[in-house]
């Protein structure tokens, strides 16, 4: 299998040992990695370009500038990417892999340049936009939407949770994922809707939760001090005794090669579903009621601009 592979957030814990791989095993691949900061000022989008170099990948890898924090952006970088495959500068794509991450778990809410709350609009609007605008840059043999989803999906599973997980379904509730009010600390998740489309039925979704990840970058950035001090002292130093106790705890390393194969169509080929480490599994009950995939659905899409005339898929 040939195509282009798009990573977002491409210089992150998980996606730079995913990179690695896919240079390393499956060299047929196009890869396109997007970031916020493309300089070498970031220590991280510096690592990423150090892996390509190791692999002598220029031809066949880029880095591309991506702020998901501007619904803007998003809109004029898949234009200019569906035009470079239009015009065979790239291949069709074969997988979207949305694995670009934020949040702020210490200050207050941060509203983006669109007006909306920056946790729910880099991890679901700006990515919902994103695959929505590309899905008719897909090859005819299809591909694969890849999704992340921590334990934090299921009320009850996470052990810090504060406020049990849930989606609302009236406007009101569904409005106030995006503009929340000042003393909120409600978040969103994200969401795949379970519409399907006979023209793009060979593009399947996999939704997975690669596991808890003990070396992440995540658990030192905007986390309150508590958080940074347990990770630094306690679960990097003790990781072989977490996972012990946490069947789902590994390093990065280990769920970047498992990305890597799920975004190559390696892993369970041609599958689509919602899957823990790489076993199928079964979504929160939330997220399976088809009322609230419908509401979240028609709402995201209204949020992030999306019209007909952006997307392949009937609105």
């Amino acid at each position: 299998m040939t195509g282009t592979i798009l990573i977002t957030g491409a210089n992150g814990s998980l996606a730079i040992p995913a990179v690695e791989h896919l240079l390393s095993q499956f060299p047929a691949f196009t890869l396109v990695l997007t970031v916020r900061n493309t300089s070498d000022e970031d220590v991280n989008t510096k690592a990423l370009r150090h892996v390509l170099a190791k692999h002598d990948a220029k031809a066949r890898a880029s880095i591309r500038k991506l702020d998901l924090a501007s619904l803007k952006e998003v809109s004029a970088f898949a234009s200019g990417l569906e035009t470079e495959i239009a015009q065979g500068t790239l291949p069709p794509l074969a997988s979207i892999v949305c694995n670009a991450f934020y949040w702020n778990l210490k200050g207050p809410f941060e509203l983006t340049e669109d007006g909306y709350e920056k946790t729910m609009q880099v991890n679901h609007l700006a990515h919902a936009s994103l695959v929505l605008r590309l899905l008719g840059s897909f090859g005819p043999d299809g591909g694969r939407v890849v999704l992340f989803v921590g334990d934090s999906i299921e009320p009850g599973k996470n052990k810090l949770e504060v406020i049990p997980a849930s989606i609302p379904t009236s406007p009101d509730g569904l409005e106030h994922l995006v503009h929340p009010a000042p003393d909120d600390s409600a978040a969103g998740d994200s969401l795949a809707h379970g519409q399907q489309d006979p023209k793009l039925s060979n593009i399947t979704v996999f939704i997975w939760n690669p596991g808890n990840l003990s070396d992440s970058r995540a658990q030192l950035t905007n986390t309150p001090r508590k958080l940074v001090i347990l990770s630094k002292l306690v679960v990097r130093p003790l990781s072989f005794v977490l996972r012990l106790m946490d069947p789902i705890a590994r390093t990065s390393g280990a769920a970047g090669i498992d990305t890597a194969r799920v975004a190559a169509n390696a892993a369970h080929p041609g599958e689509r579903g919602f899957f823990t480490l790489l076993k199928r599994d079964q979504a929160p009950a939330v997220s399976r009621d088809e009322q609230t995939q419908d509401a979240v659905w028609t709402r995201s899409a209204e949020w992030a601009g999306i019209t007909q005339q952006d997307t392949a898929l009937a609105l």
